[in-house]
């Protein structure tokens, strides 16, 4: 079944180019001249989450980081070579830090248990929750305050791209990127835009982290 299942991906590839060129004849040669996108997507890398898709938009519209849990550690230097990417050469004016309800790596990140190789990762986790764990222990439904765990932590990884200089830098040049924080609930299949309050946290962070 695996083997026919991998075999079906290069018939649906076809299929999908047919479709495409049906609506336009150009469309892979304009796709091949370059890319101008919008949006930076920071998502979690749980299949069920595909950026494009739940945003409506076309190849070429979302250049995409994704891992588990939708994390923008600053050790990271493939998240950060994205986020430089996007903002100084790609010039996005939006990047988007989108987690999701049901996330296993928020999940797994509540449990005490020794997850080897995933402690590290998911420690960073751990830090949101013990950063706000006044809130989240007043919340007495486990469900309920893991749902709000996924909402802080995308509140949290926010912050950690606002920290960048590539962002600092070219909001004040240009006046973006804007820094959003989305969540996608599985169940419903609906986008929730947590309203970071983008410029206020650029402006309380920047006497620390003034990097431009």
């Amino acid at each position: 079944m695996s083997n026919e299942l991998y075999q079906q991906v290069f018939e649906n590839n076809r299929r999908w180019v047919e479709s495409k060129k049906a609506q336009d004849v150009d469309f892979f040669e304009k796709l091949s001249r370059g890319q101008d996108p919008d949006f930076l997507f920071i998502g979690c890398a749980d299949s069920r989450v595909p950026a494009n898709e739940i945003m409506g938009l076309e190849p070429g519209d979302v250049f995409v980081h994704r891992n588990v849990a939708n994390l923008v550690p600053n050790t990271d230097m493939n998240a950060h070579a994205v986020i430089q990417y996007a903002v100084e050469y790609l010039k996005v004016d939006h990047v988007i830090v989108c987690g999701h309800y049901g996330c296993g790596g928020v999940a797994a990140a509540m449990k005490s248990e020794d997850l080897g190789q995933l402690n590290g990762w998911l420690r960073e986790i751990r830090d949101v929750y013990r950063m706000h764990s006044k809130e989240l222990n007043a919340i007495e439904d486990e469900e309920a305050r893991y749902r709000r765990l996924v909402e802080l932590n995308v509140q949290e990884q926010c912050i950690n791209v606002i920290k960048t200089s590539w962002v600092q830098r070219s909001f004040r040049a240009r006046g973006f990127p804007i820094v959003h924080g989305w969540c996608f609930a599985l169940e419903d299949g609906l986008l929730k835009d947590l309203k970071i309050p983008f410029e206020s946290i650029l402006e309380g962070i920047r006497e620390i982290y003034k990097l431009d």
